[in-house]
């Protein structure tokens, strides 16, 4: 089925890998019917390992709705987004995700998410990164005040 939206995230995927800037990923974010915000992988030229494409074009679409929350929008993303922009897509309520390849096609091609989901089925002293709680008590003040706090924004 042939999908402009999904046509357009495909060619910035091409794009950026023809102009040697990022990694073979692009997406869109479409709103009634109007792309409001493009994106590509630019983990390599922005030396930012945060800076994948769903990544870039959720921080763009915010600005330029000026919300933190995308609910009335759709994302368009060449490939099965990874983990964190998996969990970037949810904080952010898109309201429904189109992808182009799988994740099986990116590992094929050096982009294995799967150790990630394997890490985190761990437990945290059995990861890679081992993970340390550590003054817990101290850090729930913040939450404590958080909950009694009157106007606080909820997202």
């Amino acid at each position: 089925m042939d999908n402009p939206f999904m046509a357009r995230a495909i060619q910035l995927s091409l794009d950026n890998v023809l102009s040697g800037q990022g990694g073979p990923f692009g997406a869109v974010i479409v709103n009634d019917g109007k792309i409001i915000a493009e994106g590509v992988n630019r983990v390599t030229i922005d030396n930012d390992p945060t800076a994948h494409a769903e990544i870039v074009v959720i921080r763009k679409a915010c600005a330029r709705l000026n919300s933190f929350t995308l609910k009335d929008c759709e994302i368009y993303t060449s490939c099965e987004p990874c983990p964190m922009c998996l969990g970037a897509i949810y904080w952010a309520h898109l309201s429904r995700i189109h992808f182009g390849n799988l994740a099986a096609d990116a590992s094929k091609v050096g982009f294995d998410d799967s150790f990630i989901y394997q890490q985190i089925a761990r437990p945290f002293s059995q990861r890679k990164i081992p993970m340390l709680q550590m003054m817990r008590e101290e850090a729930l003040a913040a939450f404590r005040s958080w909950q009694k706090k009157p106007n606080k924004i909820s997202y």
